[in-house]
């Protein structure tokens, strides 16, 4: 499991996930489409980054490696449809929110998690009823809608005591969950909805999971998906201000050669680590890196303005061969 800092700051409650990675696939073929890579990362793992601040994830379906640790669980009986998966998954979960998954969400991200719970927690703030339950007006859940306003149940945020007492109610009534569709569950909560087409975006199909990989490498979405797989494969979690890196980058390419970019951010990196890691650290690295890189590419201008003084005249009467940043000495007895 992961260190968990509650999201919203100090007094949020704790939330627990659960990702859905069983199914049968039967319309990707019956490949493993929790494997299946998109933008380099398996969409299993593209899922767990989303839900990173959980204080539990709990994957319901046959153990494999993941980027991250995680509790296994499986339904009774293996194959038992949505609801089957989700009590397993829920009995290894202690906190009062549940985030509910599926394992096919290529552009889920934190961001869309933390909006779930947000809009899950602004009724707590009010009275219990006698029964020490929260008031009707309080959802149960809130889900995400696609783009043609249908429900995505396994996107969303649920109260766990919520959860628990529904399926409790359906297994009694059906003498088990095994094979019930997701909508009996729905179908008895209070939920609030929120539209967002490309959160909700799961991919079904082969159509599907062409879209997500060329939709990534958009020139709007490319650098930080590559970012992200980057940080994901080397298993670092460092949030840097890329346009810092991507200046100096620039100015190294421009101002020296262009290979003295990759290696020059690499230097940034192994000075960054060597001063103690962190964004401060990398930010004064650098800085420093990219004043550098200014100060050389000064020095050819320089160079060129010399050679093009009037004839015969030396280099420090065509620009004085002082640094940059120099001032005259302006003591009393300088001279």
């Amino acid at each position: 499991m992961t260190a968990y800092e509650p999201p919203g700051g100090p007094g949020a409650e704790a939330y627990d996930a659960v990702v859905l990675a069983g199914g049968a696939a039967r319309r990707l073929g019956g490949v493993d489409k929790p494997g299946v890579r998109v933008g380099g990362r398996a969409l299993l793992d593209r899922v767990l980054t989303a839900c990173a601040d959980a204080r539990t994830t709990v994957v319901v379906a046959e153990p494999r490696a993941t980027a991250r640790p995680v509790l296994w669980a499986r339904e009774t009986p293996p194959g038992g449809g949505p609801l089957a998966a989700l009590e397993a998954g829920l009995r290894r979960t202690t906190a009062p929110y549940v985030v509910v998954l599926s394992a096919d969400l290529p552009f889920l991200d934190g961001g869309t998690v933390r909006r779930l719970l947000g809009a899950l927690r602004e009724n707590d703030g009010g009275p219990l009823t006698a029964s020490g339950r929260r008031p009707l007006t309080a959802p149960d859940g809130v889900l995400l809608t696609d783009p043609d306003g249908r429900d995505q149940p396994l996107v969303a945020a649920y109260r766990a005591e919520s959860l628990r007492r529904r399926l409790t109610g359906l297994a009694a009534g059906h003498g088990g969950l095994a094979g019930l569709p997701l909508r009996r569950l729905t179908a008895r909560l209070n939920l609030t909805r929120l539209p967002d087409p490309v959160a909700s975006f799961d991919c079904d199909t082969w159509d599907d999971i062409a879209t997500a990989r060329a939709r990534i490498r958009e020139h709007g979405h490319v650098l930080d998906e590559w970012i992200s797989a980057a940080k994901a494969e080397l298993g670092i979690d460092l949030d840097v201000d890329t346009g810092v890196l991507l200046d100096l980058a620039r100015d190294a390419a421009h101002g020296v050669a262009r290979p003295a970019a990759p290696l020059t951010t690499f230097l940034v990196g192994y000075a960054a680590a060597r001063a103690g890691g962190g964004p401060d650290a990398v930010a004064e690295a650098a800085r420093k890196a990219a004043a550098l890189a200014l100060r050389w590419a000064d020095e050819e201008t320089s160079g060129a303005r010399s050679a093009t003084g009037p004839a015969g005249a030396e280099p420090s009467e065509g620009r004085p061969d002082v640094a940059p940043d120099a001032t005259p000495d302006t003591r009393p007895d300088a001279g």
